[in-house]
C-alpha cells in the first residue's frame, strides 16, 4: 500500500518506551520465530491505552498496554480486552487476530497483549491527504461504518455463548452510577461539579432496556478501510470498553465524538475523525438511519445524547487527572480540562431543550 495513505506511526514518546530487555524474552517464550530486534513505533491515536507497532522480519504485530498511574476500577484491563476479542472473532469477522496476552505485570509494569496488524487506512482527524474521495464515496464509507455497528448489535450473544462478555441486565443504571462516580473521583479544581447533569441522568433513565454486544468506543478512527475500496471496512479496533449493554447508549457514545461542519469553533477543535466531510450523515440523520435499520421507535433521544457527552467528559477528565498528577507527560492532554468544562455545559444545554 502507498506509504502516503497508510496509518503511519511515530517514535516512542519519552517515558513510554518499551523495555526490550524484559519484553523480548517474554515474546520468545510465547511467540515462535521472532528475532531480537523489532522496529518499534508508537501510535499517536488513542488517549487511553498505549499502542505500539512491533515490526519483526517475519511478523507485524500490535502491542497494547495500560498507561502508568491511577486507573479507574475495571479500566485498562488488557486480558479482558484480549479474551473478549478472541471469543468474538468467530462471530464478528472484523475483530483482529489475537496472538498472545501477558497477565504478569512484572514483565512490563502493566498487563499487555499482542495482535496481528491490519494494513489499511485508519481515518484519523482527516482522511489521508493523497486520497480524492468524492461525496458519493464518503457517503458509502459513512453508511458502511454505521452498518458495522448495526451488524455488531445484531450478533445473538446468547445463542453464540457470548453472554459472559458483560453483566447484562441493569446496564443503564450501572453506566450512569459508574460514570457519575468516575467523574467525581477525577474532578479537579478547574472543572464543574457536574451535579446537575448527574441528577438529570439518574432521574431520566429509560424504563426499557434492550441488550446486545456494544462496542462503546465506535469511531471512524477505530476502523480499518481497504485502501483501494474504502467503503469496505474490514477491521474494527479498540475493544477495551465492549460489553453486553444497551444499543442506543452505544449510539449516544459514538455521537459524542461526531463533529459536524455546522458545529462551533471549539467543538471543531476537538474533532478526531473526518465526520464533518461532505457526504457524512449528521447526528440526527444517524439516529434516524439506525432506528429505521433496526426497527426501533424513539421520540426523544436526549437521554442518550447527554449520557454520551457526559461519559466523554468523564473520559477526558480522567485523562487530564492523570496528566495533572504527572502520570503521563503527553502535552496533548494539557488542556483537556477545557473540553471537560465545555461538554458539561453542552449537556446542560441539551437538558434544557424542549422535546
Amino acid at each position: 500500500m502507498d506509504d502516503r495513505i497508510k496509518d503511519l506511526e511515530g517514535n516512542q514518546r519519552p517515558g513510554e518506551e518499551l523495555d526490550l530487555g524484559k519484553l523480548i524474552p517474554w515474546l520468545k517464550d510465547h511467540i515462535s520465530d521472532i528475532d531480537d530486534h523489532p522496529n518499534i513505533t508508537q501510535f499517536s491515536g488513542g488517549a487511553s491505552n498505549w499502542t505500539y507497532r512491533l515490526q519483526f522480519e517475519n511478523r507485524d504485530l500490535i502491542l497494547r498496554r495500560a498507561p502508568l498511574g491511577k486507573k479507574a476500577s475495571g479500566a485498562h484491563n488488557m486480558p479482558r480486552e484480549y479474551h473478549l476479542q478472541k471469543k468474538l472473532k468467530p462471530h464478528y469477522p472484523y475483530v483482529p487476530e489475537m496472538v498472545a496476552v501477558c497477565e504478569d505485570e512484572s514483565v512490563m509494569g502493566s498487563t499487555f497483549y499482542l495482535m496481528e496488524r491490519l494494513e489499511g487506512i485508519i481515518p484519523r482527524k482527516n482522511f489521508p491527504r493523497n486520497v480524492d474521495w468524492d461525496e458519493k464515496t464518503v457517503s458509502e464509507i459513512c453508511q458502511s461504518f454505521w452498518d458495522k455497528l448495526i451488524e455488531l448489535h445484531k450478533v445473538d450473544y446468547e445463542k453464540e455463548g457470548l453472554d459472559d462478555l458483560g453483566k447484562g441486565e441493569g446496564y443503564i443504571e450501572r453506566q450512569i452510577t459508574g460514570w457519575n462516580k468516575r467523574y467525581s473521583d477525577a474532578k479537579t479544581w478547574n472543572v464543574p461539579s457536574g451535579k446537575k447533569v448527574m441528577r438529570w441522568l439518574e432521574q431520566n433513565m429509560p424504563k426499557e432496556e434492550k441488550l446486545c454486544i456494544v462496542h462503546n468506543d465506535f469511531r471512524l478512527d477505530n476502523v480499518v478501510l481497504e485502501a483501494d475500496n474504502p467503503s469496505n471496512i474490514f477491521g474494527v479496533l479498540d475493544w477495551e470498553l465492549a460489553a453486553i449493554g444497551d444499543p442506543l447508549m452505544d449510539i449516544g457514545n459514538s455521537l459524542a465524538y461526531w463533529v459536524e461542519e455546522k458545529d462551533d469553533f471549539f467543538v471543531k477543535s476537538l474533532r478526531r475523525q473526518p465526520s464533518n466531510v461532505r457526504g457524512m450523515m449528521t447526528r440526527n440523520e444517524i439516529v434516524d438511519y439506525y432506528l429505521e435499520k433496526t426497527g426501533r421507535e424513539l421520540d426523544d433521544f436526549r437521554f442518550y445524547r447527554v449520557y454520551g457527552i457526559f461519559r466523554l467528559a468523564g473520559i477526558a477528565q480522567q485523562i487530564y487527572y492523570r496528566y495533572s498528577k504527572g502520570f503521563t507527560r503527553n502535552k496533548a492532554f494539557k488542556n483537556f480540562w477545557m473540553a471537560t468544562l465545555y461538554m458539561i455545559r453542552t449537556c446542560e444545554n441539551i437538558i434544557n431543550e424542549k422535546r
